[in-house]
């Protein structure tokens, strides 16, 4: 039984959810190896092949790979998958645009959102926004998985001494064409990958209270910033902040909610942050039924007065 995991990168350097999804590989049992597929993207399988439990790496390059449409990503997955009983994605916007690909062109079912890995063909997934946990077993030959990647800690970056090997890049499959990217500039730690998040909810009021409130807070810790879907659908923060089922799953070291309510939506997506830190006024707020430390308070009192002691 060999495993295959689809590496996310920027040709360059490995994305942090790589290694997640490796430790979930390395559960699964039997040899893991690595796709990067990409273009001038040496480095990254360089890196792939340095990640601790990885026997193998393939790398496939070639234009069609250089913006990473799904489409083609399917196609070069397809074009090794038969040598493997597990693939497996990050259960990231990249992984979720071609997994559901390929489970479709292998004609097996999908396993969404993993966070357990049980057995070889049994694993635990969260359903009901996180309400609650479904063990799905597996009769498929081939196992195609997104892996919740909060779920599994990282697989060291270095240590490993995996051999690289070159596979033929699939041809453009002309079904989409890449036009062009805007990519957010942020000088903050990426979301997904942060240690400590300040997030605000609706209850800020406006866009300005939101920096006024919540930036110098994140600048004392050296935090990324978050917010709710409340207050992202009412244009207090950009769309690419939303914490939540329908935003970003996260689980940071500490995890600050500033005026948050708690909705179900939003505890699926922060819930197994480490340490959680509630800021709210209604002390029936759900937000402090999952908060390791709650303030019952005022936020344009208490974060003020918290920023200006640290």
């Amino acid at each position: 039984m060999t495993v295959l995991v689809i590496a996310e990168h920027d040709h360059a350097s490995l994305k942090p959810a790589t290694l997640n999804t490796v430790s979930a590989a390395l559960k699964c049992g039997g040899d893991v190896h690595v796709l990067v597929a990409g273009h001038n993207a040496a480095a990254a399988a360089a890196a792939a092949a340095q990640v601790a439990g990885v026997a193998q790496v393939l790398h496939a390059d070639g234009p069609a790979l250089a913006h990473g449409l799904a489409e083609n990503i399917t196609a070069q997955v397809l074009s090794v998958a038969a040598a493997y009983s597990h693939i497996l994605f990050a259960s990231t916007p990249e992984g979720k645009n071609a997994a559901p690909r390929v489970a479709a062109l292998l004609d097996v079912a999908q396993i969404s959102d993993v966070t357990q890995v049980v057995s070889a063909n049994t694993f635990e997934r969260p359903i009901y926004a996180g309400n609650a946990m479904a063990t799905v077993q597996s009769r498929d030959a081939q196992c195609v998985i997104t892996v919740r990647t909060t779920g599994f800690d990282p697989a060291p970056a270095t240590g490993g001494t995996a051999a690289v090997s070159s596979v033929n890049a699939v041809a453009d499959s002309g079904l989409s064409t890449f036009v062009g990217s805007e990519i957010a500039k942020n000088d903050r730690p990426e979301l997904t990958s942060a240690k400590i998040i300040v997030s605000g909810g609706r209850a800020l009021g406006s866009a300005d209270k939101f920096t006024e409130i919540m930036t110098p807070l994140a600048d004392k810790l050296g935090a990324a910033m978050g917010a709710s879907r409340a207050a992202v659908d009412a244009g207090y923060a950009p769309n690419d902040w939303q914490v939540g089922q329908t935003g970003k799953i996260v689980a940071p070291q500490l995890y600050m909610a500033c005026g948050i309510s708690g909705a179900i939506q939003h505890l699926a997506g922060m819930k197994d942050s480490k340490v959680i830190v509630a800021i709210n006024k209604d002390p029936e707020a759900p937000i402090f039924s999952v908060a390791d430390f709650g303030l019952e308070a005022d936020l344009f009192e208490a974060v003020p007065a918290l920023t200006q002691a640290l």
